[in-house]
């Protein structure tokens, strides 16, 4: 390997700068050239190509979202787009190329790889909806700000004696509704993996009522209803005034947590060991302690499974 890329594409996450960074100057370090991609795939195929160096990625490790952007780009789900991008990786001698990003990036990386160009995953989602890794980069992050959100919106519905919903994302992971209902005392948590009872819910909070609960919260995973609905629909079959908070895209944002620096760090610094040691089609995973790789089609196959045990210790302790 003497020159390789990386590019970050699909959602934006909290910590892919140290990713970025991680790559870039163990990349010179092993005297490779270093090429940073813009727009990801996008980016590829118009040739938003340049090359970095140690000052490129200085000042970036605490800095959300990336340095190098993000698009998303249906015309690379062609097989003329993906020649665009492989004369551009040609033109300038690269023959290894770093994706940071989700399952579709992923897919992405697989037909480089199909291509002759040798491709690394890094699994770069808040979502955390990969089910071959236990953590993605962002997702620690994204707990921290949507708790921070929780402990706000519980300090104003103490006052007012309120039912208060809050959305938070994930596509069809319900991993940070689940993490922060459980971390945040959430009296109920509300995701697509588990089937949920509207009345049982209900049945709850009237119970907390009868015993003094002055309050209530409830996580909602996006995609279930539409939140206002849900806020609607609680109210109507309660009588309790209830409130409806959907965060949005404030849980991609913020400097990254120090568990996702140092994790986004090791991965990246794995990423580069494996192009050199001509590796491809590989993705980079952590299990909570190690840093592990594995073949991209046996990881996309693996399907996310839900924590029912932590579920299931939300419910005990929101009696």
């Amino acid at each position: 390997m003497k020159a390789i890329a990386v590019l970050t594409s699909g959602g934006d996450a909290p910590g892919m700068n140290a990713a970025v960074r991680a790559i870039v100057r163990k990349a010179i370090y092993h005297g490779m050239k270093i090429y940073g991609i813009e727009d990801g795939y996008q980016g590829l195929i118009e040739d938003h190509i340049k090359e970095m160096d140690l000052a490129s990625v200085g000042d970036i490790i605490h800095r959300g979202g990336t340095v190098l952007r993000s698009a998303r780009c249906l015309e690379f789900k062609t097989v003329e787009g993906r020649e665009k991008g492989i004369k551009n990786l040609e033109k300038y001698g690269i023959n290894g190329v770093i994706v940071i990003g989700g399952d579709g990036s992923f897919a992405g990386a697989q037909k480089l790889a199909e291509m002759g160009i040798n491709a690394i995953g890094i699994p770069g989602t808040i979502d955390n909806d990969l089910g071959y890794t236990k953590y993605t980069i962002g997702f620690d992050t994204a707990l921290n700000t949507v708790l921070d959100a929780v402990s706000r919106v519980r300090d104003t519905s103490s006052s007012h004696n309120r039912v208060n919903v809050i959305e938070v994302m994930g596509r069809n992971c319900g991993d940070i509704a689940l993490f922060t209902g459980i971390a945040g005392g959430a009296e109920s948590i509300v995701i697509p993996e588990i089937k949920f009872d509207i009345d049982h819910i209900c049945e709850r909070l009237l119970h907390g009522v009868k015993r003094g609960k002055r309050h209530s919260i409830i996580m909602l995973a996006e995609g279930i209803m539409e939140a206002k609905k849900f806020g609607e629909a609680l109210e109507a079959r309660t009588g309790l005034e209830t409130r409806v908070t959907i965060l949005g895209h404030t849980q991609r944002g913020g400097s990254p947590t120090a568990f996702d620096r140092v994790m986004a760090t090791r991965m990246g610094a794995a990423a580069v060991d494996l192009l050199m040691a001509d590796e491809s089609n590989r993705v980079i995973g952590y299990d909570g302690a190690e840093i592990y790789d594995m073949d991209i089609h046996e990881a996309l196959a693996i399907k996310h499974q839900t924590r029912e045990d932590l579920y299931e210790l939300a419910k005990i302790l929101a009696i």
